[in-house]
């Protein structure tokens, strides 16, 4: 019988997560990244948030920087937390990232590309790849997705065939371990996350006027509103569909989109707006489980920002067209 965790056994890791928080992006901080003179001065705004020194012009030192970062995050919760599985849900798509990342390599050198922060090391998972030894390293079920996704590639040549069978495999991996976790918060957060990548999926699919077996390819389970639904719906029936969501906002963009008016781009935004107000929501728990998955998509909604603003500002975007990728910050 899996162990249900009481709220008070998350009292020591609740005091310092609040400690912790101080140290987040806020919105006054974000305006700071961006109103910065030189790209040398951002950094140095987030070395005294406590990030690692890194050379603001190189792409790869910033990915260092947000690979260290990540691994600090998990390293100062994972001695503290009462269950570490909570943590795999957010190590979790970085492992995916980098298997998709391998296979779709076809063997060239995509070090660069790979990601720390998963439950697997990248430099192992690359050794392991390299020599077919997947099998032995990886759960039965993520092996034979890999093989899966390495038969799509070579059949069809297009990564998003490749990126499906991950993808898929990924979500129901995520599913089952938030159920044996039975944390309602959790599950909130995670059936959000699946309406919003539905959502966005049944929009594209309109857009570009796939049928209706693409959609059923991939859509995913889990969410608030299953795959059939969606797949019968029309663009008019998305606000009512989502509208005992948090994508009810976003379901309205949603219908706009698919009549030829309003941006992909911010629809994603909407999306994943509504995943931080989840975590705005649990944070503001004073002790138990709520607060530290509140924090973990607070610190990763973080690195994503500052990865946005840090390659915005080396590519010369202007501080408004990298505030329009940006999504909101919840304190």
């Amino acid at each position: 019988m899996t162990k249900k965790y009481h709220d008070t056994e998350y009292l020591y890791l609740s005091a310092c997560i609040h400690s912790w928080e101080t140290r987040l992006l806020t919105p006054e901080r974000r305006e700071q990244l961006l109103s910065a003179p030189t790209d040398r001065d951002a950094a140095r705004v987030l070395e005294e948030m406590g990030w690692p020194a890194f050379d603001p012009e190189s792409e790869a030192a910033l990915d260092q920087a947000v690979g260290r970062r990540r691994e600090e995050l998990f390293a100062h919760l994972g001695k503290d937390m009462p269950d570490a599985r909570i943590l795999d849900v957010f190590r979790l798509p970085t492992d995916y990232h980098n298997l998709k990342v391998l296979v779709k390599s076809r063997g060239e050198d995509c070090r660069r590309l790979l990601m720390a922060g998963g439950r697997w090391d990248p430099e192992q998972l690359l050794s392991d790849y390299r020599q077919r030894e997947l099998r032995d390293f990886l759960p039965a079920e993520t092996a034979q997705a890999v093989q899966q996704a390495r038969q799509a590639l070579a059949e069809t040549g297009n990564g998003q065939e490749c990126d499906l069978v991950l993808d898929g495999t990924c979500f129901r991996e995520l599913t089952r371990l938030a159920d044996a976790v039975d944390c309602p918060a959790l599950t909130d957060y995670l059936r959000t996350r699946i309406d919003g990548v539905n959502l966005c999926s049944a929009v594209r699919a309109r857009r570009l006027r796939k049928g209706p077996d693409f959609l059923h390819r991939v859509l995913l389970e889990g969410g608030s509103v299953s795959p059939a639904a969606l797949e019968e719906a029309a663009p008019a029936d998305l606000r009512e569909l989502y509208a005992a969501t948090p994508l009810r906002e976003a379901a309205g963009l949603a219908e706009g989109i698919c009549a030829g008016g309003g941006s992909m781009t911010a629809l994603e935004k909407q999306c994943d707006n509504a995943v931080l107000r989840l975590a705005a929501k649990a944070r503001r728990t004073p002790f138990g489980v709520e607060t530290a998955l509140g924090y973990l998509i607070a610190a990763e909604a973080e690195l994503i920002a500052v990865r946005t603003i840090m390659t915005g500002r080396r590519a010369g975007l202007s501080a408004d067209a990298i505030r329009e990728r940006l999504r909101d910050i919840y304190g």
